[in-house]
This record gives C-alpha cells, sequence and structure tokens, in this order.
C-alpha cells in the first residue's frame, strides 16, 4: 500500500529530483505543483488525494488524482477543461471539489486567479507594438564582414578580368580560336558589339536628322522649247535673207560667220549637258543645212 508520510521522509530528507534550493527558500519544479513550494501540503507526489491547474496552449484544464486509481499509473489523473470565463472556471472547481481539503480547494481557485491575470497580461502585450531587441553574436559578425570583404575583391577581379578579356577580343588578339583557349562566354562579347552599332546607328540617324542643301539644274523643258524656237527662227531668218538680203557679199559673210558661231557654241552646249543622260534618252540627229547663196553649212540638232 501507498504511506504518504514514507514517500515524504525520503522526498525531503534524501533526494529530489524536482528540488530546488536557493537562498530565498526550497521550490519545487514539478508541473503538477499547485503552489511551486516544497513542503508536505503542497508535494505532488506525497500526496494520494491531490488538485492543480495546468494550462495547454492557452487552455486551463483541472487536474485531479485519487488513491483509487494510484495502481493505474496511465489513469492517474482526471482532467476537466474549464471554460474562458473567470466565474463559471470557478463554479466548475467548485462542484468537482465539493467535498475536498479546503487548503486545496483555495490553492486551486488562487492558482487559476493567477493564471487568468497572466494570460490577460500575455494579450495586451501581443497587441502592443514594442521594439524587438535582437542579438548577434561577435564572432557571427566578424565571419560576416570577412565574407564581404572576399566577394567584393571577388567581383573586382571578375570585372577586370571581364574588360581585359573583351578588350583583347576586340582587337582580334585570340583570332577565330579564342574558344578553345579561353573559356569565356561569347555571348557578353557579342554584347559589346552589338552596343557599339547601336551608338554608331544613332550617331548616324542625328547626323543624317541634319538637312543638306542641294542645288539641282532646272527649266530643262524651258530650254529645250528655246532651241527648238532659236531653230525655226533661225531657218526663218535665213529664208528672208535669202529674199530680201540686198548687201555686199563682204556684210553677208560677216553676218552668216556670226550665226555660225551662235549655232556651234549653242551645239556644244547642248551635247555636253545631254551627254550623261545619253542612255535614258533618245538619240540626237545632227541635220545639215546647206544654203546655195551664203554656200555654208549650217548645222542644226534634233
Amino acid at each position: 500500500m501507498q504511506n504518504d508520510e514514507v514517500i515524504w521522509q525520503v522526498i525531503r530528507h534524501k533526494h529530489c529530483s524536482f528540488m530546488s534550493k536557493i537562498e530565498t527558500g526550497i521550490f519545487c519544479r514539478n508541473p503538477y505543483n499547485v503552489t511551486g513550494i516544497c513542503n508536505r501540503s503542497s508535494c505532488p507526489l506525497a500526496n494520494s488525494r491531490y488538485a492543480t491547474i495546468r494550462d495547454h496552449d492557452g487552455v486551463f484544464y483541472l487536474y485531479m488524482k485519487t488513491i483509487e486509481r494510484a495502481h493505474m499509473p496511465n489513469k492517474l489523473w482526471e482532467r476537466v477543461k474549464l471554460p474562458r470565463n473567470y466565474e463559471k472556471a470557478l463554479e466548475i472547481i467548485d462542484k468537482h471539489l465539493m467535498y475536498w481539503p479546503k487548503f486545496l480547494v483555495h490553492k486551486t481557485k488562487q492558482r487559476l486567479t493567477k493564471m487568468t491575470q497572466m494570460r490577460i497580461r500575455m494579450r495586451k502585450l501581443a497587441l502592443k507594438t514594442r521594439e524587438k531587441i535582437m542579438t548577434t553574436p561577435r564572432k557571427e559578425k566578424k565571419r560576416e564582414a570577412r565574407r564581404e570583404e572576399k566577394a567584393e575583391k571577388a567581383a573586382v577581379l571578375d570585372k577586370s578580368i571581364e574588360r581585359e578579356l573583351l578588350e583583347r577580343l576586340k582587337k582580334g588578339v585570340y583570332g577565330d580560336a579564342y574558344k578553345d583557349i579561353y573559356n569565356y562566354p561569347f555571348d557578353k562579347y557579342q554584347k559589346v558589339l552589338e552596343g557599339e552599332e547601336m551608338q554608331l546607328d544613332t550617331e548616324r540617324e542625328e547626323e543624317e536628322e541634319e538637312p543638306e542643301i542641294e542645288y539641282v539644274e532646272g527649266y530643262d523643258e524651258l530650254e529645250e522649247e528655246d532651241d527648238i524656237e532659236d531653230f525655226a527662227g533661225f531657218s526663218m531668218d535665213n529664208s528672208h535673207a535669202d529674199d530680201d538680203f540686198v548687201g555686199s557679199d563682204e556684210e553677208a559673210e560677216a553676218v552668216i560667220r556670226k550665226r555660225e558661231r551662235k549655232e556651234s557654241a549653242f551645239a556644244s552646249r547642248r551635247f555636253e549637258k545631254d551627254e550623261p543622260a545619253a542612255k535614258s534618252k533618245k538619240p540626237r540627229v545632227l541635220v545639215e543645212v546647206e544654203h546655195e547663196d551664203a554656200g555654208v553649212r549650217q548645222k542644226a540638232v534634233h
């Protein structure tokens, strides 16, 4: 049979794993202890009839132990869930501990009150925003600083190597076999070339935007009409000269020479102008006009 006094003498005077002795007193670390103090009336091991309150994830339970279940350790404690309302919880405690010692009933209610107050304070603190202070070890800070320095040096070195390789590839130092010699991605080099081509294109577009002034020959049709009119006038003048000319031979020769010079200059000018466009235009025909009286041949262009 279980004897509570024998168990208490062994626990108190010899050894108890839940006992904690400090300067202010002797305390008990057993989770079923109703007061937290190591004494005869509060010890859950040395009392075959015992009651306490425990918290499971914010829900309070009333635990009760009786001598009738001492031979069944797996069913030693009877558990009753308490409501969140404080008054209703007290009523349930009074109902289940009606014939129990007044000391246990009082300590159980006192424990319920303290735990309810603790839950209210926890809610208020959770709703209140506060700064969270986090500490980091000094060794971890030093280790992270060293890693950052190494990473920065490696990044600078990689960039300098990349720049140097791009310059060499651009100059054509490696030739066509650079892929086999250096394991360098060709995409980056291609991106650099494309960027330079885009810059050249933009510069060309800017240059093309500025308007250029050009001078072009005009009035081609008018010149051709003037030429035809001059030729017609020349033929009419010749006919009138044949009919109405009554002067000396010297004056006639002077007039004819003057007209020859005019016509020759006009024909040479037209020939030079039409020479580059000879492929696109119809071929010109030289017609010789011979006057019996003057004895001089005149050339006209059709």
